[in-house]
């Protein structure tokens, strides 16, 4: 039996802890302000074959372990049997230890099967037939997942030159009370050292010059807008402030011409820029996520494309050319609620430092540090962000987690994220930096859990 990790002790070693989750955390809805399910998936209410594919489709955080644990790709992004997919993850996690993967794995299993029985290969088979016998019955598709987890906001992930489609149909299902909210993600458009994705964009959003492309994001970000976007979301490896002409570089991109590393500076900073204006004006938020260095692997890569797990962590952020970046927008009165993001976790305390200067308000916290993200959100990660947060800013403010994640099981991680919370803050009551009672405590857990972001982002 997993009683650790199922039980409601989990990561609570105090009595203060434990209370402080049971009475403010445990039972507040979850806004999940940034993920990557599918709208489709949600929209045609998708039901699982099985728990193979439920929870091994589409993770590619347990991909990454199995490939470490020497695990052969046919098993994992290849056509093997989804039993035959999780036999092989079951073997792999007992050895696990210490990887967020073992909690969360028995989390799912736990609170959306029952099973508290831990997975090995002995327990593979059993497990395997006991999610099977309850996947066939109700409770399970994705709006079903969805609605169990308590939550009340998703916001998607998705391409100007999406059609939206799917999030039309789940406006139309009057039953379903979740929002689920597309989010503006223009990476395509203004990654152009990407040449060959970028020029497919220019394609489909129908822009031939620079000033075309601004009026085709123009028109998304309408479209967007009247589906309920509140959020932007920028995915940048790097992002070095650089002045200079984009309209020459577009032109000489579109014509197939080559562009120096400066010139493609240039037209991200230009076009970053223009989007952070146009998301002051309609009151979105900006969400950057700095640092992610892409498919690594490039063997790998073109036997099974992108998002499969062959990512790392780059560059510190250069934060001299934030600072630019948003002082440019603040000197304009043109600064759009933002939240942070870094994959280097050396990052936390120059971001939070960095955020001092350009919070204002009457936005409270305008300027967010982002939870852990990706390789960050683990225990260590969460505690490492919450206390660079809470030493350098003003965590009361704070948006609190999301998953990040394609996986309908995967709000278990806000259980996790809330415990290591509760755990943090009760050890500062314990210690006597705290006041424990419900109007502080109380209060701080309530709003990082669930109302600042409600607040924040306007639901």
């Amino acid at each position: 039996m997993i009683k650790n990790i199922a039980g409601k002790d989990f990561l609570l070693s105090s009595r203060t802890a434990k209370r402080l989750y049971s009475d403010y955390a445990e039972r507040m809805p979850i806004i999940d302000f940034h993920c990557h399910l599918s709208p489709a998936e949600i929209a045609g209410d998708k039901r699982f074959s099985d728990i193979g594919e439920l929870m091994l489709g589409a993770d590619h955080y347990k991909w990454r372990a199995m490939r470490s644990f020497g695990i052969d790709e046919k098993y994992i992004t290849g056509d093997a049997p989804f039993r035959d997919k999780f036999r092989k993850f079951a073997g792999m996690l007992p050895y696990a230890a210490g990887n967020p993967l073992y909690a969360w794995t028995h989390l799912e299993l736990a609170r959306y099967f029952g099973i508290e029985e831990a997975l090995d290969a002995r327990s593979a088979d059993r497990i395997y037939d006991r999610c099977g016998e309850l996947l066939a019955g109700p409770g399970f598709s994705a709006k079903e997942l969805i609605l169990r987890s308590n939550v009340e906001v998703v916001c998607t992930t998705d391409d100007p030159a999406d059609s939206l489609i799917h999030h039309k149909k789940i406006r139309e299902d009057s039953r379903f009370g979740v929002k689920v909210l597309p989010a503006f993600r223009p990476d395509r458009a203004v990654n152009i050292r990407e040449r060959g994705v970028w020029k497919k964009c220019m394609e489909e959003l129908g822009a031939e010059d620079y000033p075309g492309l601004l009026s085709a994001l123009d028109a998304s970000m309408k479209r967007f807008g009247e589906l309920g976007c509140r959020l932007s979301d920028h995915g940048l490896q790097r992002l070095t402030f650089r002045t200079g002409d984009p309209e020459a570089v577009f032109k000489k991109a579109i014509g197939g011409g080559e562009i120096t590393p400066d010139e493609e500076d240039v037209f991200i900073t230009s076009l970053m820029t223009e989007l952070g204006r146009r998301y002051a004006e309609a009151g979105w938020c900006m969400q950057l996520h700095l640092g992610p260095m892409r498919n690594n692997n490039t063997a790998m890569f073109g036997k099974v494309g992108r998002d499969a797990g062959f990512d790392a962590i780059g560059d510190p952020v250069d934060i001299s050319s934030l600072s630019r970046f948003l002082d440019g927008l603040a000197a304009e009165d043109r600064l759009p609620k933002t939240v942070l993001y870094s994959l280097d976790g050396n990052d936390l305390c120059r971001l939070c430092a960095l955020m001092g200067c350009f919070q204002e308000g009457p936005v409270r916290s305008k300027i967010q540090l982002g939870p852990a993200w990706w390789f960050n959100d683990q225990r260590d990660g969460m505690e490492a962000q919450l206390r660079a947060l809470a030493n350098l800013g003003v965590i009361g403010g704070f948006v609190g987690m999301l998953t990040d994640s394609r996986s309908f099981l995967s709000y278990t991680r806000h259980e996790y994220f809330r415990r290591i919370l509760c755990a943090l803050v009760g050890g500062w009551i314990d210690g006597g930096e705290y006041p424990d009672d419900p109007d502080t405590a109380g209060r701080l857990i309530g709003d990082i859990c669930y109302h600042n972001a409600k607040n924040y982002f306007g639901f």
